[in-house]
């Protein structure tokens, strides 16, 4: 349960989760400690996704002004670097580019930023769903096998 909740945990999520699994030596499997923290990385991808620009379009709305011009900047800036990246990159680019966001495992970069990042650029929700969970499960790999000390002779 420990390894889920701490999934979830935005800016945290399995980056965290899999290295205190591990630290903490739970008694799990390491397999079963990859397969929870990706489940709980990615349960709150469709929530994000579908609440995140709602909630910035009625920000957008408000009499308060501080909150009107944040949610505006989101959204103004959101389309602007959306229609920038899908010119550029275009549709499938996109998506690849999501998905390599969330598979790097950095502070700041995750299934939380990139589902947010996606949902302010109106992507697809499906194509959205693949890539992320798809970042998730290689970055819970790599933060696996970090925690099980298999880079060691890169340090």
């Amino acid at each position: 349960m420990l390894v889920f909740v701490i999934s979830m945990v935005p800016l945290i999520e399995l980056r965290g989760a899999i290295p205190v699994a591990v630290g903490m030596n739970l008694g799990l499997p390491e397999w079963l400690v990859l397969i929870i923290a990706i489940i709980g990385n990615v349960v709150p991808v469709p929530i994000i996704y579908f609440f995140a620009r709602k909630f910035l379009e009625w920000g957008a709305k408000r009499k308060w002004k501080p909150l009107k011009q944040f949610c505006n900047f989101c959204l103004k800036k959101g389309t602007k670097a959306g229609d920038k990246l899908l010119k550029k990159a275009g549709d499938y680019g996109t998506y690849f580019a999501l998905f390599l966001f969330v598979a790097i495992p950095l502070p700041g970069t995750g299934a939380w930023t990139g589902t947010l990042a996606a949902s302010i650029l109106n992507l697809n929700f499906k194509k959205t769903v693949i890539a992320i969970t798809a970042g998730v499960l290689v970055a819970g790999l790599i933060m696996l096998l970090v925690s099980l000390g298999l880079f060691k002779w890169m340090l």
